[in-house]
């Protein structure tokens, strides 16, 4: 059974990000959310492992929930 990486694996993952901020720069709210979810669904397509996914979607939610709960 492949396993989520959650190690650093992107080169220039600094670079990567910039290009995401530059990606959303001119986008509305509803943009830039339809933008996230083209990319989600292309990504996961690309990935193709329903298990990785559900991996990712409850790190996901871990983080978001975390965040939410800090002052």
């Amino acid at each position: 059974m492949t396993r989520l990486r959650t190690e650093p694996n992107i080169f220039d993952s600094d670079g990567f990000f910039q290009e995401l901020l530059d990606l959303h720069r001119d986008c509305s709210k509803d943009e830039s959310d339809a933008l996230n979810i083209s990319l989600i669904l292309l990504l996961a397509n690309h990935i193709g492992d329903r298990e990785v996914l559900r991996e990712a979607m409850k790190a996901a939610a871990c983080v978001s929930l975390r965040s939410e709960r800090e002052p």
